[in-house]
Order: C-alpha cells, then sequence, then structure tokens
C-alpha cells in the first residue's frame, strides 16, 4: 500500500549490525542469530537485502568495531550502504538503491532500537515507504545510566509505539522473525 508509485517490491534492510555496535547489546546473540534467520529466508525467497553501516568518531571506518558482526555475511551483490547519521537515509545512497530494486515495502531489523532503528523506520515511512519492523530482531545497549529505561523496555516501547503506527496511504507493522512471511 506503499505511497510510492511503481514499487511493488519488498526488501530487508540490516540497520548496523556492527562488532562495535552490538557487543554489549541486549539479547545480542538472540537478535543476531534472528537477523540471520532473516538474511536467509531474504534470499530463499528473492528478496534484496540492503545493509547499511555506520561509521563515526567512535566506529571508525575500517576498524574491526566497525565490521559486520562474524555470523552475517553480506554478498558482493548485495547493496551496502555507508552512513554517518542515525537516518539511514540522510546523506547516503539508500533511496537509490531501493529505487533501483522497486521497493516500496521494508523490513527492519538490527541496532540500534533508540537511535538508528527507530531514526531509520520514522525515515522510510516520512517518504512513503510500508514498514514492517522486526520486534525479535532489534537491538540496544543498556543506556539506563544516563536516563534511558532498561534495553528490554526500550524495545518493548518500540515495538508497541509502531504497530501503532499510521498514515495515509502507509502501513507500519511490528511482527516476529519466525511470524514474517515475505509474500505479505
Amino acid at each position: 500500500m506503499t505511497t510510492l508509485p511503481d514499487r511493488p517490491n519488498t526488501a530487508l534492510l540490516v540497520l548496523d549490525v556492527q562488532n562495535g555496535v552490538v557487543a554489549e547489546a541486549y539479547e545480542r546473540d538472540a537478535v543476531v542469530a534472528n537477523v540471520a534467520t532473516l538474511v536467509e529466508s531474504a534470499r530463499e525467497h528473492d528478496v534484496p537485502i540492503v545493509w547499511v553501516q555506520h561509521s563515526d568518531e567512535e566506529l571508525e571506518k575500517g576498524s574491526d568495531a566497525w565490521q559486520y558482526v562474524p555470523e552475517l555475511t553480506r554478498r558482493d551483490a548485495e547493496p551496502l550502504v555507508h552512513k554517518r547519521y542515525a537516518d539511514a537515509f540522510e546523506d547516503t545512497d539508500l533511496e537509490a538503491a531501493l529505487a533501483d530494486a522497486a521497493v516500496g515495502r521494508l523490513i527492519v531489523a538490527g541496532a540500534q532500537t533508540d537511535e538508528c532503528i527507530r531514526s531509520t523506520i520514522h525515515g522510510a515511512f516520512v517518504r512513503g515507504y510500508d514498514v514492517t519492523l522486526i520486534g525479535d530482531a532489534h537491538t540496544t545497549e543498556d543506556l539506563s545510566p544516563w536516563g534511558a529505561p532498561p534495553p528490554d523496555k526500550v524495545i518493548a516501547h518500540t515495538n508497541l509505539y509502531w504497530q501503532n503506527h499510521a498514515a495515509p496511504g502507509r502501513t507500519a507493522a511490528v511482527t516476529t522473525t519466525t511470524e514474517l512471511t515475505f509474500g505479505d
């Protein structure tokens, strides 16, 4: 139901599942395993996968911390988008990669829930995409010493408000790794 014309396809967007981003993440291993399951399923269904990789002063491009976790392997034919801002659409070629693949629906997984996940799902939605967040395939680190809720609450709250998000001509949804079907 996307508002983007001639964009019938779905893509899996894998955000920032990098060593330095998820090293201290809540339920890291389970979330990475779910992302790996999503990647495998997308490949089986010929659904494009777009990988997004963040860099900044603390996550220096080319460093070990900047690399994707070893459990996930990007294929050369799968687009890789480099970003410096929380919203993966800002100052990147993400929109061009999605337009080239005629994508109007995004399935989103990765890290961090309270920064790059939230910014990107909202960025996609306001640009006209249908956006499905995989509720058990995103995570964040514990930022409660700085006033944030504990990670499990951040994740639960994000899932709650995204499943109730609405706007004309677009859909927002939350599902789980096992409930996702790329044919929806």
